[in-house]
């Protein structure tokens, strides 16, 4: 049971940056006409999926360590360091490069450091998703 809970958060992380990054984002600078107003708009987005990011992160490397009491299998290694990648990378974003998009500081330098973490963290949990999904019986 715990094992299905684990992989719901990691889907969610998921399916929030994906969600989040890949649609929403992209369609509030199509669709709102004005680059300042869809740009704040996406800050308050990107920064409640932070939020989701330390939660399902936390939450993930708590039943991850559990796991790990019986022994460090390789996957629960591998697991161990997914979570914390991703977490990190989302920290990062969040408390490193947003501040500096959002004070226009080197805007397009920062832009790209952010969606590089942005799209770095979403890899992250992809993968950890993927193996997480194969490791309970799922097979593609």
């Amino acid at each position: 049971m715990k094992d299905r809970v684990a992989l719901l958060l990691a889907a969610f992380w998921w399916g929030s940056l994906s969600t989040i990054g890949f649609l929403v984002v992209p369609m509030l600078f199509a669709r709102l006409g004005n680059p300042a107003v869809a740009g704040n708009f996406a800050g308050q987005l990107f920064a409640a999926q932070s939020w989701i990011a330390i939660v399902c992160g936390l939450i993930l490397l708590i039943h991850f360590r559990q796991k790990a009491d019986s022994g460090f299998d390789a996957a629960t290694r591998t697991a161990i360091g997914l979570v914390l990648a991703a977490l990190l990378l989302a920290l990062l974003q969040q408390y490193v490069a947003a501040p500096r998009i959002l004070a226009r500081d080197n805007l397009k330098f920062w832009h790209a450091v952010g969606s590089g973490m942005y799209l770095a963290q979403w890899a992250c949990t992809g993968v950890l998703l993927w193996r997480m999904g194969r490791r309970d019986g799922v097979r593609s």
